[in-house]
């Protein structure tokens, strides 16, 4: 995909690693549909190997018939998961700008969002990299853009657990002393 040239590099490098985790992605619907389209043929298979019994009950028959070997059911969670309800649809949350006054929603929604998802990150990389999609302008921006310079200089990512994103996110985003502050309001318009 071809970006504009003034790009920041940590947007950049952030799509980039969007992109191949899609093709990962890809590459594993392709060997899901590839044993889906065996499990199929299988049990299209026995089914006819049933339809033939039942046209033809001969004792004989069923006992010379070699059976076709039975499929297990899925054993991946998400696919068991699926087939036993379905998921609420989950929105994305905002893009944050770095304003102090929506850190907290903006950390709870993607908390939420995780808990609610899990099996869509593969790692705690994942988790913290999707988050960062959403820090598109302002000082979220500046942040974003220096971690993947941290990165670069390094060759490791700086920020390696979902906790250790949210402490660094709390300590450059969430008010200082947000009862104070609160205090500080309520007395400076509601007493004079």
């Amino acid at each position: 995909m071809l970006l504009p040239p003034d790009t920041p590099q940590g947007i950049a490098d952030a799509l980039g690693y969007l992109q191949h985790h899609l093709q990962e992605l890809i590459e594993r619907q392709h060997v899901s549909e590839s044993n889906i389209n065996t499990t199929l043929a299988v049990l299209t298979a026995q089914l006819q190997q049933l339809t033939q019994l039942v046209a033809n009950p001969s004792p004989l028959a069923v006992l010379n018939t070699p059976l076709l070997p039975v499929l297990s059911p899925p054993t991946s969670p998400s696919l068991a998961l699926t087939a036993q309800r379905t998921r609420p649809k989950l929105s994305a949350p905002l893009d944050f700008s770095g304003e102090r006054h929506n850190s907290c929603m903006f950390l709870n929604f993607c908390s939420l969002y995780i808990r609610l998802a899990p099996e869509q990150f593969y790692d705690e990389q994942e988790k913290i990299l999707w988050a960062l999609t959403f820090f598109k302008d302002g000082r979220a921006a500046k942040w974003s853009e220096n971690v993947f310079c941290q990165e670069a200089d390094t060759s490791v990512f700086p920020i390696p657990t979902w906790g250790d994103f949210e402490q660094q996110f709390r300590l450059h985003f969430f008010l200082v002393n947000a009862e104070a502050d609160a205090i500080n309001t309520l007395e400076g318009t509601s007493y004079h």
